[in-house]
């Protein structure tokens, strides 16, 4: 069991270092969960939904404060983490706490824009904000062509690499479970790669409470959804993700240099680049104008339902990050293997947990129903 453990790349088997990520991933899988109904029941209360409009397929208001709860689970996993390793936690403090900082920043300004629709640009500079606290405590791109400008070219790639993730990720919330399951999918990726190196153990715990959080709303929000995160869910997920690929102290030197990163979430950059490239063609603004021209889009037009649109890009995720793995010099292909095999064993019980609920639902109420 031993070897097999340090073939994953867990240098110390008999150490508590990989139980306490194990466990941070089952903690924040579990209270997002089990948290998710009581926020839905009280969001229902309160009026705080996503009525139905241009960009979301939804027929009838949904509640969009999924992301509190992920953002709960997210938080309360990292404090049950440093209670059980302290001395972990304590050395990548200041990272953990700067994701975490700039990640709360944006839940607060999604959860506001969700409810009362704040003005782009404002949303803009808070996330401009956010990515320079990464700058600040050394989360960045770190550039090396031999010139003067390095550090200002590094700060400006690192605050367009975080804003553009950010946004790519929320918009790409158009269609039941597809946000979710794609930021699940690339955290468990990112994890994998953490995993491999010590000096990136702020990484490795925040994604594994990122995964286990997205695990667990995927409960709730594969379609039917019965609750979506909103922007609050996905401007922290688009954050976090953003953040933790780059604590590996990237180096570039190149342009192609950025191709292994970009890799991870290749398909929300290339949806949002053509989206945006697309409305600049039409002379609209791609920041406010809504529309239906995303690739989930594209997929529902041409005939396919909800689930398999969702189950689509997800396949595509995962081959992507697959190769994104592939790529890393870090990462030995039996950790590949395990985390595709262990990414889709777990999306695909949580699929079935969620669609044996539903034909429950369904199967009562057609008990209910007198017969013709």
């Amino acid at each position: 069991m031993s070897d097999f453990l340090e073939s994953l790349g867990i240098a110390n088997p008999a150490g508590a270092g990989w139980l306490t990520v194990v466990f941070t991933f089952v903690v924040a899988w579990v209270i997002t969960w089990r948290f998710i109904p009581s926020v839905r029941r009280f969001a229902l209360k309160v009026g705080w939904a996503d009525q139905p409009n241009a960009r979301r397929l939804n027929k009838e208001p949904l509640p969009n404060a999924g992301g509190l709860a992920i953002y709960a689970g997210v938080i309360a996993a990292m404090i049950v983490a440093t209670a059980l390793n302290p001395i972990l936690i304590q050395q990548v403090q200041i990272q953990v706490l700067a994701i975490l900082l700039g990640g709360s920043i944006l839940v607060l300004v999604g959860f506001i824009d969700d409810q009362f629709s704040l003005p782009p640009l404002f949303r803009l500079a808070v996330q401009f904000l956010a990515a320079l606290l990464l700058v600040a405590v050394g989360i960045r791109f770190d550039t090396a062509f031999g010139t003067a400008l390095d550090p200002l070219l590094g700060t400006f790639l690192t605050v367009v690499w975080v804003m553009g993730i950010t946004n790519a990720i929320n918009l790409m919330d158009g269609v039941d479970g597809l946000a979710g399951g794609i930021s699940y999918i690339t955290a468990m990726s990112l994890l994998a790669v953490s995993a491999q190196d010590p000096r990136w153990a702020a990484a490795t715990l925040v994604l594994a409470a990122m995964s286990g959080a997205g695990l667990g709303f995927l409960r709730h929000n594969f379609h039917p959804s019965k609750i979506i995160m909103g922007d609050a869910g996905a401007y922290f997920f688009g954050y976090v993700l953003a953040a933790t690929a780059l604590l590996g102290s990237l180096k570039v030197t190149t342009v192609f240099s950025l191709v292994p990163t970009a890799l991870f979430l290749l398909l929300p950059i290339f949806d949002t680049a053509r989206v945006i490239v697309r409305r600049l063609l039409q002379r609209q603004n791609p920041m406010s104008t809504p529309g239906k021209d995303h690739i989930h889009h594209i997929l529902l037009a041409r005939g396919l339902s909800q689930r398999r649109t969702t189950v689509t890009l997800w396949v595509l995720t995962l081959i992507f990050n697959i190769i994104a793995m592939t790529v890393q010099p870090s990462v030995p292909p039996q950790v590949v293997v395990a985390s595709a095999i262990g990414t889709t064993a777990l999306l695909a019980y949580t699929v079935w947990r969620k669609l044996r609920a539903v034909w429950r639902e369904e199967r009562q109420l057609e008990g209910q129903l007198p017969a013709p």
